[in-house]
């Protein structure tokens, strides 16, 4: 008998009360061990010096080619903890001693770097954040991480200040900005006041409160915005906090998650999403290509203005606005700086298909999906991937770049290798359970349209043209397939769109592709869904 959302809803409320209430707890049944084992790997700790045995660098580091030999023969241990390894897979080429610390098992185990803990039971996670502290308090985490040897450094896509305390605990570094600062940023209208202040425009929009629609058009009168609007609530994944109002009728649609909170209402335009990355060094803002992004398909996603992946060419939008983003990204780097944040960030524009402004969209203060294409296509630039030099900031090691070098020549168009990628999640209403996944890997274009799987690979790197893909599986064999589930990403030479940001015809056989190896069937009453909860916007 198929389960019925409300029942559905119920259960992982209730198993979500459950898991928030042990979220302190080690693991279950090992808790008491747990805490004999940390005791007694703390004694020993104190017996030890604190910190590994590191090369003494009398000098700085000068330049790319001593800072990747740095990295080819650190002594420090460095971990991502995260849900899955997506966002930073492939950085273990360039870091040793770097590994993954995942709760899903993409690889089935033969990838190298990763580690996942063997016990554990499927369980309701509300946040990437959740996923952290869970990993971080697990008793073979904590033995995994004690065996590498003290001092080490622990990067995150999202946490908090549990996250925090938790890997203080183990004895690693967070090699990131606070997590109260990265908050207090992420607000939307947080970055619009900011972007504001750098002089970097955000599209035309005034900011306040409404409890009925006369408040909102009160708001937008009063700022010259017109009826046909777009709302935003301060926090969250853009894809699913986002409304499009333009009558009371999509006022009374949308009224329950907007009321009580301030808003960014703003004038609707018709935008051409992009993002770019960057890192704030000591030395300077430097900057990622720039991307265009997937939004909203149907074929990927079920939330309209929902994230759902990115190309990058020498060709997204106009050289002038090509220009514009790189400029505009070190003037908000230069004023997120003076904020204390340091390190890695990513700005969304919007590029209005009218006027040809390129308007500020969002901040995130962190790696995100669009990190691995950025990271990928640096390495095409013959330096090394841009995470590296977020990396070196928390290393405690000095050194000397060139930034306005580094800048102009990644600005190059010649420069910039094309590459695409798209994040597939279930679009429709079904809740079924996962009898076949496809396998993470190289698959392969093949005749009639459909797909094969050709040879085990850890990242993307080894892609060779256009009819070859790299899959990170997400959701497997065992798991629980539900409306906005992340299914599994999928990473490509070439574009997924044309000029006017539609699919091409390459994208749709690559979805039907991957979608078509899904294999599922409905869960009985005696199959409870327990499941984590989707993610959201660049939070894989």
């Amino acid at each position: 008998m198929l389960w019925g959302l409300g029942a559905l809803a119920v259960l992982i409320a209730a198993v979500s009360v459950t898991v928030r209430r042990r979220r302190r707890a080690r693991h279950e049944g090992g808790v008491a061990a747990r805490n004999e084992d940390v005791s007694a790997k703390r004694d020993l700790r104190n017996d030890r010096p604190l910190a590994p045995p590191l090369v003494v660098h009398t000098k700085p580091l000068r330049g790319i080619p001593e800072i990747r030999h740095f990295f080819r023969t650190n002594e420090v241990p460095v971990y991502f903890v995260s849900a899955t390894a997506f966002n930073l897979l492939g950085i273990d080429r360039w870091v040793r001693n770097f590994r993954f610390v995942n709760y899903f098992d993409s690889f089935d185990g033969w990838h190298p770097n990763i580690f996942v803990p063997k016990e554990q039971t499927s369980r309701a996670f509300g946040s990437i954040e959740e996923i952290c502290n869970y990993l971080l308090g697990h008793k073979e985490v904590g033995d995994f991480v004690a065996g590498r040897g003290p001092a080490g450094k622990v990067a995150f896509l999202m946490f908090d200040e549990e996250t925090e305390q938790l890997a203080t605990e183990l004895g690693l570094q967070v090699a990131f900005p606070s997590a109260a600062l990265r908050h207090r940023m992420d607000s939307k209208i947080v970055t619009t006041e900011l972007g504001d202040e750098a002089g970097v425009p955000s599209v035309p929009n005034t900011i306040g409160r409404a409890n009925t629609y006369r408040d909102v058009r009160s708001l937008a009168g009063r700022a010259g915005l017109g009826n046909d609007l777009v709302i935003q609530t301060p926090y969250g994944d853009s894809g699913q906090t986002t409304f499009f109002v333009a009558d009371e009728d999509e006022w009374k649609e949308h009224k329950s998650q907007i009321v009580g909170q301030e808003l960014k209402v703003m004038r609707r335009i018709e935008p051409r999403e992009c993002a770019i990355e960057g890192v704030i060094t000591r030395h300077g803002t430097l900057v990622g290509p720039l991307m265009a992004e997937l939004t909203g398909f149907p074929e990927l996603t079920p939330y309209d203005g929902g994230w759902c992946g990115n190309d990058v060419s020498p060709d997204v939008l106009t050289e002038r606005q090509r220009t514009l983003a790189r400029e505009r990204t070190v003037a908000m780097g230069e004023r997120l700086r003076r904020e204390g944040y340091l390190g890695y960030f990513e700005l969304d524009f919007l590029a209005d298909a009218r006027s040809g402004e390129m308007y500020l969209g969002e901040l995130n203060p962190r790696v995100t999906g669009a990190s691995s294409i950025t990271n990928v296509t640096a390495v095409a630039y013959g330096d090394m991937p841009l995470f590296l030099f977020h990396l070196l900031e928390f290393m405690d090691v000095d050194y000397e770049i060139d930034v306005d070098e580094l800048n102009g020549r990644w600005a190059q168009a010649g420069n910039v290798d094309e590459w695409t990628q798209f994040i597939l999640k279930q679009t429709d209403e079904a809740v079924e359970l996962i009898t076949k996944a496809p396998a993470s890997g190289i698959w392969r274009l093949g005749e009639g349209g459909g797909i094969d799987y050709t040879r085990r690979d850890t990242d993307w790197h080894t892609v060779r043209d256009e009819s070859e893909a790299f899959y990170l599986r997400i959701a497997g064999t065992g798991q629980y397939r539900y409306p906005g589930a992340d299914l599994g990403i999928l990473v490509t030479r070439g574009r997924f769109m044309d000029e006017e940001h539609e699919l091409l015809d390459r994208a749709r056989t690559w979805i039907s592709g991957i979608k078509s190896e899904f294999l599922s069937e409905a869960p009985g009453w005696d199959q409870p869904p327990v499941r984590p909860e989707p993610f959201g916007f660049k939070m894989l």
